[in-house]
């Protein structure tokens, strides 16, 4: 069973319009237009006796749960060093839901706490979303803005990348926030050529270009960090997968899978892309049950559907009770939303019969 990610440009889409960005690392931070605080004393506005971490987030959103204890270490270090931390949540589904959230998070999240309510009967987004986050061109979160003492926004980013050098450096003034602002610079630009391309890629795999799509991957990879390029080996993987070249994806996809053994969501997502995939005849079934137990290993055995996944290559390898073992677990672990796909597929094992499919 597929897993979403979000991360990684689909074969053939329309990649998102380039945003527009006024707001950058080097400039002066907008003003707080907070709805209302939830919790610790309200900040009126930034002053020269603190530095400030303005952290986006809500209580719907998954990774802000997992970064909000990171954040709370920062403050609890540095709240008596002229730290101030505020927890800016928006774009939240639930208002009602922010105070019994801050409560079970008990220490974990000791930080100033603050709204961004929109009106009743008006569907434009909170202020602090448009004037910090739609300013900025970051529509994800959770998203930190840390802000010097001349409340200059010294740099932004996700909440886990921010450590306490950084922080540290920013509290005594040595950090350079022009050098920051130049380096962000860079990135932006680097940002829209690669949009530029990502279009580009978009109209080759479209057309069926495919000595243009692969040289359209080549300019990109150049514009990205080593570390940066695993999305490029995905499209890659999705190219060969498009142009029927199931040999030359099948190699790329153990290239991949090897490479990065304990990413479970990768994993997964290349062995039922060519397990689902309708036009593979002679599929490669040890090299897809090879990337499927690694999906298993990496996430401890505890995923619903990456079991359904391993199950099913299991099967198409002959060894049913296997995968009626594999496919029993996926049912106990899954959800509601699962269980039920999970369990009509287990009853096909069964059966003897391989499932469709989803």
């Amino acid at each position: 069973m597929a897993l979403a990610t979000g991360t990684v440009l689909a074969a053939g889409a329309a990649p998102a319009p380039e945003k527009v960005i006024t707001l950058k690392v080097g400039d002066a931070a907008p003003p707080l237009q907070v709805s209302k605080w939830v919790q610790g004393a309200p900040v009126t506005g930034f002053d020269r006796d603190h530095a400030y971490i303005v952290e986006f987030w809500a209580t719907w959103c998954g990774p802000c749960r997992v970064s909000i204890p990171h954040l709370n270490e920062i403050h609890t270090k540095f709240k008596d060093k002229g730290l101030i931390v505020i927890g800016q949540d928006v774009w939240e589904k639930s208002p009602e839901a922010v105070d019994p959230f801050i409560k079970k998070m008990g220490d974990k999240m000791t930080y100033r706490v603050a709204l961004d309510l929109v009106p009743d009967g008006e569907k434009a987004e909170g202020k602090m979303a448009a004037t910090w986050m739609k300013a900025a061109g970051q529509n994800g979160i959770p998203t930190a803005f840390v802000l010097d003492k001349q409340s200059k926004i010294a740099w932004i980013g996700h909440p886990m990348e921010l450590n306490e050098s950084l922080v540290a450096q920013v509290l005594d003034g040595t950090f350079d926030v022009q050098k920051a602002a130049a380096e962000q610079e860079n990135k932006l630009q680097s940002r829209q050529a690669l949009m530029k391309l990502s279009r580009q890629f978009s109209a080759n795999m479209q057309k069926k270009e495919w000595e243009q799509a692969e040289a359209t991957l080549s300019d990109m990879e150049k514009l990205l960090p080593k570390d940066d390029r695993g999305g490029l080996g995905m499209m890659r993987f999705q190219m060969l997968m498009t142009k029927d070249d199931y040999a030359g994806a099948t190699k790329l996809a153990g290239q991949l899978s090897a490479a990065q053994k304990d990413n479970a969501m990768l994993q997964n997502q290349l062995a039922w892309a060519l397990l689902s995939h309708q036009g593979i005849n002679d599929l490669d079934l040890d090299a897809v049950g090879t990337i499927a137990t690694r999906a298993n290993d990496a996430a401890k055995g505890k995923d619903a559907a990456i079991l359904d996944t391993l199950a099913r290559v299991t099967f198409m390898q002959g060894k049913k009770e296997k995968a009626i073992e594999f496919q029993e677990k996926a049912v106990a672990l899954a959800d509601d939303k699962m269980k039920d796909s999970l369990q009509k597929t287990l009853d096909s094992y069964k059966q003897g019969k391989l499932s469709k499919s989803e």
